[in-house]
């Protein structure tokens, strides 16, 4: 039976045995490991294991050695040949569950791809044969037969058609797990197979004109393919032949002849294949990322962190490439973490650029095939950069030499479920372990990395000016007490928009109308220059949905979430109340819940109602709508950013997804709605986050 590796004896079935001991962690909310008997060697540490736990089975990962207590359960599979975690990586996720008291389970099921460890179907498990003179049923033999020998796993489907389907079958699943026999499990499926394609190889080179007339006499096509074939390096897929217009038989005469074969080689399931394009010409590096590069390159192997430090447009990115190279080019690899998925094709295509197809993607938009190809591609060393948002962090790279992140004041760094951590310190805690660089980068550093810099913990590097020399746009602030702009410092045009008090507007805008509300008369007319000039703009507001609460008139009530307390969005697409903390839905109320009155409103500004009133203004203008409402598909930030890049977009709308990083060069104007709204925000960080936004 399964103890705690402390001592700590759960419900025994058995003594232990001549077998090894091995302490294993489980997924699980419970921040102790247990230790298991494991017949034969002990497998490594970091290795997958199948173990019994309470009347299931889990899946763990083996962490040491375990104690030695009365009563042990076995281990009832071990899962790999080679371990899938690292030494290296298992350190790390145990300072994480130190640091961030966090059960160490839980923080290694989040460093591995999720088809190795997510949970799938119910599946039921043979744990030992029964003892002689078992009194079982008719129904109880034929189950385990069914089964076959301990230790073998069937889907409970499965088991259940073959038996017929008929009669009670979990109660009866139940007398078998009472009674040890049994083991019930919702366990993942195995991981993804090699994805693999067939090519054609050059078996044998003919070597004069007169054999080839020999070898092929009136067989034009097959001479055609074999010339094909040699003139590509003696390797092709076969698709890419077929495509070409030969039939297979003319390939399959050439394999006959013995001048071809056929060969499986595996494909690597990669979305973003093909996307860096030829990279184009360079600017040369300005004074200040030459000096910023040649400081960044003494750190390469010191373990420290350093802050780049420069404005928008400054060539933080090329930064980034240039000491990538320079890893990469010493036998090195490197990952790079950005803050949001939406950023991800962007910089994947900027790096590949660079490094061509030495480059992994890894986020949660992938599918299990793609994100467990990516890594592993890491872990066997034939990719050497991994791009990807918060869990990137955790890539396997081989001879990691540094790790970079961008936006690092980025709160998406951050992971608000269980294991909670931030991948910003994360990655500096990891540089420093294995000798490498954290190169943190920003225009609007976090406090915390600005002090760490001002101290000396952290090196600083700045790029105070753009490439090409351009300057920073002007910034028009609109007092919406007076709706004059005035003129001030900053980074972008920006036209801030409404708030609860409604100051005057044009003749053509009732100021108490919606469009009123958020198109100020400054940010209508900027809007309506930049159509005019078939320009683009984007209208920036950080609240999703379409009101931000529903209001009883009568009694002041505020529909709130009843598991956070948190006021109810109410989202008019979908029409349903979202709690954006938990996730809570429910219909939009008729009456208030308090008091019982009709009389209720909805108030405040969300996404849904600028687009509406954007499309009502400008009916003319094609707008697209980025948040997390829209972004919901695998592909959708992409086309909605694609579709910018191509021009086919007037007006960006979104939340703060579309603030970070992106590069439209025909983006002319930068509208902020409710500009101040984030201040008043319950967080001792509202200022901060409000100014870096």
């Amino acid at each position: 039976m399964a103890s705690a590796a402390s001592g700590i004896t759960a419900d025994g079935t058995g003594e232990p045995g001549k077998g090894s001991l091995v302490s294993v962690a489980l997924p699980i909310p419970v921040a102790q490991a247990f230790t298991y008997e494991v017949e034969g060697p002990a497998p490594a540490v970091g290795s997958r294991v199948l173990v019994p736990f309470g009347k299931g089975v889990q899946i763990g990962f083996v962490v040491g050695e375990g104690t030695k207590v009365p009563r042990l359960k076995r281990v009832v599979a071990c899962l790999d040949d080679v371990p899938t975690l690292s030494g290296e990586l298992l350190d790390l996720a145990r300072w994480i569950a130190e640091y961030y008291v966090a059960p160490l389970g839980q923080v290694l099921r989040s460093v591995v791809p999720g088809p190795l460890v997510d949970r799938s179907r119910d599946h039921l498990v043979a744990l030992r044969s029964p003892p002689p003179g078992a009194q079982l049923s008719e129904r109880e033999t034929a189950l385990l037969s069914h089964l076959g020998p301990p230790g073998e796993s069937r889907s409970a489907q499965a088991v259940r058609r073959a038996m017929g389907g008929k009669g009670s079958f979990w109660p009866l699943v139940r007398r078998l797990q009472g009674a040890g026999l049994l083991g019930h499990v919702t366990v993942p499926p195995r991981p993804p197979s090699p994805l693999k394609r067939r090519v054609l190889v050059l078996e044998r080179e003919v070597g004069t004109l007169s054999e080839l007339d020999a070898v092929f006499g009136r067989s034009v096509r097959q001479r055609d393919v074999y010339e094909r074939l040699v003139g590509v390096g003696g390797r092709v897929p076969l698709a890419a032949v077929l495509e070409e217009g030969f039939s297979r038989s003319v390939v399959n005469g050439l394999v006959t002849k013995g001048l071809a074969r056929y060969e499986e080689e595996e494909v690597l399931r990669d979305p973003f294949a093909g996307t860096g394009g030829e990279p184009g010409d360079l600017p040369p590096l300005t004074t200040a990322q030459s000096d910023a590069i040649r400081g960044l390159e003494g750190l390469l192997t010191s373990g420290r962190t350093a802050l780049l430090h420069g404005v928008t447009g400054s060539g933080k990115t090329r930064v980034y490439v240039e000491i990538l190279k320079r890893v990469v080019d010493g036998g090195g690899g490197g990952i790079v973490l950005v803050p949001e998925i939406s950023l991800t094709p962007q910089t994947v295509q900027r790096f590949r650029q660079a490094f061509g197809d030495a480059v992994s993607v890894l986020h949660s938009g992938l599918s299990d095939g793609e994100r467990f190809d990516a890594w592993r591609s890491l872990r066997e060393g034939r990719r050497r950069v991994a791009i990807g948002a918060r869990s990137a962090v955790f890539a396997p790279v081989q001879d990691l030499g540094v790790l970079i992140v961008d936006e690092e004041h980025d709160g998406s760094y951050k992971q608000s479920d269980a294991p909670r951590y931030h991948a910003r310190d994360v990655a500096v805690v990891r540089a420093r372990r294995h000798g490498a660089l954290c190169l943190l980068g920003s225009a609007t550093p976090s406090l915390e990395s600005w002090v760490n810099a001002g101290t000396g913990k952290y090196e600083r590097y700045d790029l105070p000016d753009r490439v090409g020399g351009g300057s920073l746009p002007e910034v028009r602030v609109v007092d919406l007490r007076s709706g004059s702009g005035q003129p001030g410092e900053g980074s972008r045009d920006s036209a801030a928009g409404p708030s609860s008090r409604v100051g005057p507007a044009d003749g053509s805008t009732p100021p108490n109308s919606a469009a009123g509300r958020i198109l100020t008369p400054p940010l209508r007319d900027a809007l309506a220059e930049r159509l005019r000039g078939r320009e683009q703009s984007v209208v920036l507001l950080n609240r999703r949905g379409y009101a931000a609460f529903a209001l009883c008139q009568e009694c002041g009530d505020v529909l709130a979430c009843p598991h956070c307390s948190v006021s109810m969005t109410f989202h008019r697409g979908r029409r349903v109340m979202l709690c954006h903390h938990c996730g809570h839905g429910e219909a939009p109320p008729r009456r208030c819940e308090r008091c019982g009155s009709d009389d209720l409103s909805f108030k405040g500004l969300g996404t849904e109602q600028v687009e509406r009133v954007l499309t009502e203004a400008f009916p003319e203008a094609r707008i697209a709508r980025m948040d997390v409402d829209t972004t919901g598909g695998k592909w959708a930030h992409q086309e909605i950013l694609d579709r910018v890049g191509e021009g086919a977009v007037d007006i960006l709308l979104g939340t703060q997804m579309i603030a970070k990083g992106l590069d439209f060069p025909r983006v002319t104007l930068v509208g902020v709605v409710n500009a101040d709204v984030g201040l008043h925000l319950p967080d001792f960080r509202a200022a901060e986050r409000t100014f870096q936004l």
